[in-house]
This record gives structure tokens, C-alpha cells and sequence, in this order.
């Protein structure tokens, strides 16, 4: 009885352990961003404006006061469209930094203007002009100084960040579809991140010839499939090596790696590519249905579709017995060199999507792009739970992987943790999905 529980205990965490510390990652992230805020832009003026209004006797003026910037303009023109809706009369807009404010305002008293209330931002009533002002100048002494209550939110699970989150995980996730193939038939590979440059310097390279910022929807797409083919192309190639010459893949891509970086650097002559239509940002700037952006609906598609090849097809499953037991599979009669191919062919061709994505995103094309991709990637995987000797991996698993990364990076960056540290705690989950991978191959051994 107790083996048995242990056994469904130890299928359960195989199977939804990746997703539950990704549960764990976003409430520990939620908690660590929760802090107290004024509301600032129209939210702020809105809330203000009631309050405002309560506290302005009739007949009385308001003063508002602002900071400098689009955020002050924002926040002035909603709150005295709102007062003016609510019957309060607005005596005058001020806005700049402190001095300049407190210019302005004690040149109000001196025109006859009485000041009994002045309205502003959250940030401005934390200058140290209202009380000098109070103290030192006796028509301010009585006047009330109202900003929007501060709300308490979590920076981490507002909705902008999460799109965020979701948007930037698209490039590396879509990447990861093909590592996750090449994995679980036991290789590995290094080029990816150089791949998508090339991809990406290719694309806006052929759009400039195409007419550049007048090129049209055709040529647009053409120099897409043009991009992301020839990738195909170079992983055809490493494929080939790799099954007919039996050169390990880890040495082929890495030759991969710095031909296609190198290509890329030729093509654009080592500068950034930028001649590119506003319209081509639609793919990766552009929202769809619920406010999703274009390139996490591809990336969802792209996972939609390689879920069922890996589990609905012949192919799909083949993928798996050669990386369990290249020598069985190829008895079976199996076609090794077939497999192996197409696993680098779409490894590769994911890397061109997601260069065309990147410059979809960037308006722009350089040589420089992808830079270290290739460890988010393999670390997506290996964190989604495929295994690096080959034969055990799921890709929404991998998909998983992918966002339990991203929740950690932008985690990070939200509670202000350097560069260099966070370099440090990525190669520790690293390390430790390796370790939880080694210790499910000696269980599974033992079990055996």
C-alpha cells in the first residue's frame, strides 16, 4: 500500500511538479512586489476628484499642481475634467518642480486669489515645499493639501507585467519546441541563438531590397520564409553531419554556432539593419483576441501543433525510441538518419521564426541578437522535465520550463537583484533540474 502511494506520489510530481514551483515562483514574486502606491494618470484623477469635490466648499477654487511630463499632463487634464463635471471651479494649473511651483503659487495671494485647497499628484505631496510654504507664508497656512490615497498592489501580477512575461517568453519558448525534439533523441544544439540572428539579419537585409520601408505585404512575407528556410537549410546540414558522419552534435552545432554567427555579421557588415516597415511590427508589437500579443499566439499554436506530433503520430513517437535506444530503434527499422534531420531541420526553422519575431519586435535587424538564447533555451527544456540522455520529455512541459525562466529573470528585475546575481541563481536551477533528472533516471533504474 505504502509502495503504491509512493509511486503515484512520485508520478504526480513528474508530471505537475515543473508546473506547482511555477505556482510557487508567481505567489513568492506577488508577495515580494506587494508594496503601497498613489495611483497615478487617470485612475489617480479620477479617485481624487471625488474626494476633491467633497472637501471644496461651493463657491471655493481648487489648484492643481503637477510634475513635469507626459504622466503630469495626463494626470492634470483628467482631474479638471473631472472637478469641472463636478461643479468645482479650478483657479489655475501649475505644473513644473518644486521651485518653480512655489513661484507660482505665492504669486496667486499677491493677484487677490485666495488658495483654500490645492490638488496633486502622490509623488508632489511628498515635496518638502508644502510645509516651508505653510510656515513661511501666511496665506497658506489654513489651505488643505489633497493627493490620491495610496492603494497597495502587487508590481508582479498587474496585467502590463504579465503580457510582459508572456511576450518575452515567446521568442525562447518557440525556440524550445525544436531543442526539445533534438533532446529527446539524444543530441544537443548550440547554434540556435546564432540561428535566430541570422534569420532576423537576413529578413531585414532582404526587406531593404525589397523597397525597405515601402515594401509590401508580398515582399514582406517573402523575406520571411526566405530567413527562416535558409535556417532550415543550416540545420538540414548539421543533421546530416551528425547522422552520416556520426560527428557528435555537441561539436557540429558549436561549428554551427559560429558559422551562423559569422553569416549574420557578413550579411549586415557587423551594424544594425533598420530600413523596415511600421507595418512589420504587427507580429511581434501587435494584440489579438483578449489582448494578446501576435507572438504569444503563434507560440501557443506552434505548441498546440508539436503536441500533437510528438504524441498523435508515428514520427512523433519515433522520436522518442530513438532517443531511448538509438541502437533498437534502428533494428526495428527505423530510419536514423531521417529522424535525426528533421529534428535539426525544425530546431533550426524554430530559431528563424523567432529571429523574424525579433525583428518584428525591435523594428530593426542586427547581428548582435541571440546572445546566450542557447542556455535559456536548453534550460527551458531540461527544467520542463525533458531528460538529457534522450527518450523522456513532454513540450508543454517544455513550455512550462520556458515561463518558470521568465518568472525568475523578471522576478528578479522587479525586486532590483543585479545582473551578476541573477546569473548565479539561473545556473542554480539549472543545476538543479539536471540533478532532479539524474535522480529520476537512477529511480527509474532501480525500480527496473
Amino acid at each position: 500500500m505504502t509502495s503504491g502511494i509512493r509511486t503515484a506520489v512520485a508520478r504526480l510530481a513528474g508530471q505537475y511538479g515543473m508546473l506547482l514551483v511555477l505556482a510557487v515562483l508567481c505567489l513568492f514574486f506577488a508577495w515580494a512586489t506587494y508594496h503601497e502606491e498613489s495611483p497615478t494618470g487617470q485612475a489617480g484623477a479620477e479617485l481624487l476628484a471625488e474626494w476633491v469635490a467633497h472637501e471644496t466648499p461651493k463657491g471655493e477654487v481648487v489648484v492643481i499642481v503637477t510634475p513635469t511630463g507626459a504622466e503630469g499632463d495626463e494626470f492634470a487634464a483628467h482631474l479638471t475634467s473631472a472637478l469641472t463635471h463636478e461643479g468645482v471651479t479650478i483657479g489655475a494649473a501649475l505644473q513644473g518642480d518644486p521651485p518653480t511651483v512655489r513661484k507660482a503659487l505665492e504669486a496667486l495671494p499677491a493677484k487677490g486669489q485666495h488658495v483654500p485647497l490645492i490638488a496633486t499628484t502622490g509623488d508632489c505631496r511628498n515635496w518638502s515645499l508644502w510645509d516651508a510654504l505653510q510656515q513661511s507664508n501666511s496665506a497658506f497656512a489654513a489651505t488643505k493639501i489633497l493627493a490620491p490615497g495610496s492603494v497597495r498592489r502587487s508590481t508582479f501580477l498587474t496585467a502590463s507585467n504579465l503580457r510582459n512575461i508572456a511576450d518575452q517568453t515567446a521568442v525562447i519558448a518557440i525556440i524550445a519546441v525544436g531543442m526539445t525534439m533534438v533532446i529527446i533523441t539524444g543530441g544537443i544544439d548550440l547554434s540556435v541563438g546564432s540561428l535566430l540572428a541570422l534569420s532576423a539579419v537576413l529578413t531585414a537585409w532582404l526587406i531593404q531590397r525589397a523597397g525597405g520601408e515601402r515594401a509590401n505585404g508580398v515582399a514582406l512575407l517573402g523575406s520571411c520564409l526566405v530567413a527562416i528556410v535558409l535556417c532550415g537549410v543550416v540545420g538540414g546540414f548539421m543533421g546530416w553531419l551528425t547522422a552520416r558522419l556520426k560527428v557528435p552534435p555537441f561539436i557540429v552545432t558549436l561549428a554551427g554556432m559560429q558559422i551562423a554567427s559569422g553569416m549574420a555579421f557578413i550579411v549586415s557588415h557587423g551594424q544594425s539593419l533598420y530600413d523596415i516597415p511600421a507595418s512589420f511590427t504587427w507580429l511581434g508589437r501587435g494584440t489579438t483576441l483578449f489582448a494578446l500579443p501576435n507572438a504569444v499566439v503563434l507560440m501557443v499554436a506552434i505548441y498546440l501543433v508539436a503536441h500533437l506530433f510528438m504524441t498523435r503520430t508515428a514520427l512523433g513517437r519515433t522520436l522518442y525510441a530513438v532517443g531511448g535506444n538509438m541502437e533498437a530503434s534502428r533494428l526495428s527499422g527505423v530510419s536514423i538518419r531521417k529522424t535525426l534531420v528533421l529534428v535539426y531541420v525544425v530546431s533550426a526553422l524554430m530559431a528563424g521564426i523567432g529571429g523574424v519575431i525579433t525583428v518584428s519586435q525591435l523594428k530593426a535587424g542586427a547581428p548582435i541578437y541571440g546572445v546566450m538564447y542557447e542556455m535559456y533555451v536548453i534550460a527551458a527544456v531540461v527544467v520542463g522535465g525533458t531528460s538529457l540522455t534522450g527518450g523522456q520529455g513532454r513540450v508543454f512541459g517544455t513550455l512550462i520550463g520556458a515561463f518558470v525562466i521568465a518568472v525568475i529573470r523578471n522576478g528578479m528585475n522587479l525586486m532590483d537583484v543585479e545582473p551578476y546575481t541573477q546569473k548565479v541563481l539561473l545556473g542554480v536551477v539549472i543545476l538543479g533540474a539536471v540533478l532532479i533528472d539524474i535522480s529520476r533516471q537512477r529511480r527509474s533504474k532501480h525500480t527496473a
